[in-house]
């Protein structure tokens, strides 16, 4: 339960049809199995007490009173798990039968859920047997409690963890489109699990994947599905055992055809967050009109599931491509509209044979023929200095070329000797006004050449060094649009990569591998032997660290404590716990005191969900203190 990670399961127990003290024998002993392994929230299948293909046997009492035995023997076996557990059974209620989903925790009853939406075509029968949910819900008095509150969209809520809501519904209820999770939502659930007997045809685990997922997308919920399997009759049927859960839109975890348990973790603590931010679902009406409480021993929670390394970037080649080409055409077509609406004749970009740099001019090119404009529209500046290597010099020259844009080469060097002489700043002292005196003098140069050719200049910072202040302000900080500005450094090497693959000319592929195997540098600093000796990320740590910290802390909200264990997790076996922390502690120092420079920033396309731009995003004062965050990073070490 700590930092918000709930350990859920769905399970497929072992079943044989209408053998009801067999069936109740499998449930609790899978809930002893999940409670040793920790689960806080089991989902079991539809009717699972009885099974769901018994057909006609559901009008037998002797049935339906074994049924009730059974919840009775599985609720004396597990009065010392805590494991909150929804099992299926037919329930008799007002000479009504019903298909419920009977939720309970330490031996006692915390409700009974009926199905709302009773399926009656194809293979489907139910109306032959079942009543749909009342539209009210009441208090029953069953197997020796006064009070079950019996009825549809109840909500069961965690006393000692206010951020955990559970609701559930029945396999067709989630088919609908009105399903009871939208109203269970609504009135807080974040969890909603679903007892199904769906059974398996060619294609169906597809279409029903794709509910769940876009039900947990929808309802900004986590979604536990536990399909029947194993025991039910295969006359006409086959039942597959699907078991699925989802998060916010994401499969955490999956399987089909083998029983037992499936174990994953969901982040309360996240979708929380989501539902603040986005407002999406409103305020609860209270249309389900009931609330259970429970409770559960806090600790923390082991986690499972996958967290990627690299959260800007998708895993596999083909979903990476796919992505690399989205963001293209939308930076693309941000910097198009710019230069259509503003009459611009050129794009001045900066060229240094750095990464950044070259991704922009590599998106400035698209741009240009989205246009129809002749590359040569796009004037490459190269402004070697006392950093530049050859390698690089040699790379942005090549690029340009290969390219076919209008190549300029402005050695700035006297500039800046003279601008040291008249501000008196000894040559022999390399501190920041070395520095900056440099990337002040690239900008002007760029800027004044637009001027001079009727031009923008485009800017080619990227999203991880505006959110650590790595930039010189009013230098490399300022353009006239910045195509990289919601772009993480990441995903700058993984972009110019696919460009790099895609290119057909060898040339050109060639000196962008090249790029890509450089040291990422400002080169502001005097090489030595003609190599570079400026290497960013030993200053201010890697970037794949700070982008995983960028994409918890702004797109989440997450505390230090949770980012901390969530790269951990990711990335520890990559840093120690003492690299990661230190580069923490940095990133929220930098972060908090380099918000002045973000205050001001160009335009720039957004192309994810994690920005930092002024107007359309991240809204922080600049005077805002750290001290809160630094003082909890310290508190881990």
């Amino acid at each position: 339960m700590k930092d918000g990670f709930i350990s859920v399961a769905c399970g497929a127990p072992k079943l044989r049809l209408a053998d009801c003290a067999y069936n109740a024998e499998q449930t609790f002993q899978m809930m002893r199995s999940a409670e040793k392994a920790g689960v806080k929230v089991l989902v079991l299948p539809e009717l699972g007490l009885t099974g769901y293909t018994c057909g006609d046997l559901f009008y037998q009492d002797a049935l339906l009173r074994e049924a009730e035995e059974a919840l009775k023997t599985v609720l004396e076996a597990t009065r010392n798990l805590e494991v909150v557990t929804a099992l299926g059974m037919p329930l008799r209620v007002h000479n009504k039968l019903y298909n419920c989903a009977v939720v309970i925790q330490k031996g006692r009853i915390l409700g009974v859920v009926p199905k709302t939406h009773l399926p009656n075509y194809g293979e489907f029968y139910e109306k032959r047997w079942f009543a749909p949910a009342p539209e009210e819900p009441e208090n029953l008095p069953l197997l020796g409690q006064e009070f079950v509150t019996f009825g549809a969209g109840q909500v069961f809520r965690c006393e000692n963890l206010p951020e955990l809501v559970l609701g559930f519904e029945i396999c067709e209820d989630l088919w609908s489109p009105d399903s009871p999770s939208v109203q269970m939502a609504k009135d807080g659930a974040v969890i909603i699990g679903n007892l199904s007997a769906s059974n398996d045809l060619v294609g169906k685990d597809a279409y029903r994947r794709q509910l769940v997922t876009t039900q947990s997308a929808k309802l900004l919920c986590g979604y536990v599905y536990a399909g029947a399997g194993a025991g039910e009759s295969t006359a006409d049927l086959v039942f597959g055992a699907h078991q699925l859960i989802a998060e916010n839109g994401t499969l955490l975890a999956e399987r089909r055809f083998d029983g037992g348990l499936l174990v994953s973790e969901i982040d309360v603590q996240r979708l929380s967050y989501e539902r603040r931010r986005t407002q999406a679902l409103g305020e609860g009406t209270g249309a389900g009109g009931c609330e259970e409480t429970f409770t559960l021993t806090e600790g923390k929670t082991k986690l499972t599931r996958y967290i990627s390394p690299m959260p800007f970037i998708p895993e596999g080649k083909e979903d990476r491509d796919a992505r690399c080409r989205e963001i293209l055409l939308l930076a693309s077509l941000g910097l198009k509209r710019r230069l259509e609406h503003t009459g611009a004749k050129t794009a001045v970009v900066g060229l240094s044979g750095g990464l950044d740099s070259t991704l922009a001019v590599l998106i400035t090119g698209l741009a240009m023929k989205m246009m129809d404009r002749s590359l040569t529209d796009i004037i490459a500046v190269t402004m070697p200095c006392f950093g530049t290597t050859d390698r690089t010099k040699n790379n942005a020259v090549l690029l340009a070329e290969q390219m076919g844009t209008t190549l300029r080469t402005v050695d700035i060097s006297q500039s800046v000797r003279s601008h040291f002489r008249d501000i008196g700043h000894d040559p022999e002292d390399h501190s920041v006004t070395y520095e900056n005196a440099q990337a002040r003098e690239r900008t002007q140069v760029l800027m004044d050449i637009a001027n001079e050719s009727g031009g923008l200049v485009i800017g080619t910072g990227d999203l991880s060094e505006l959110a650590l202040g790595w930039c010189t302000y009013n230098g490399d900080h300022m353009s006239m649009y910045g195509v990289n500005a919601s772009i993480p450094k990441t995903l700058v090497r993984h972009l110019v990569g696919y460009l790099s693959r895609d290119e057909e000319e060898p040339e050109l592929h060639d000196v962008l591998e090249d790029i890509l195997d450089t040291p990422v540098s400002p080169e502001l600093l005097p090489a030595v032997k003609g190599e570079i000796s400026q290497r960013t990320e030993d200053l201010v740590g890697p970037y794949e660290l700070h982008d995983f910290f960028l994409y918890y802390i702004i797109r989440w909200g997450f505390a230090p404590g949770k980012v901390f264990r969530l790269a951990q997790h990711a990335l520890g076996r990559k840093y120690s716990q003492e690299v990661i922390l230190k580069w923490l502690k940095s990133f929220y120092r930098r972060f908090f005191t380099q918000q002045f420079k973000r205050d001001c920033v160009p335009n720039g396309p957004k192309i994810g969900t994690v920005s930092l731009s002024p107007r359309g995003d991240w809204r922080m004062p600049s005077d805002a203190q750290a001290a809160l965050w630094l003082a909890e990073v310290e508190r881990l070490k």
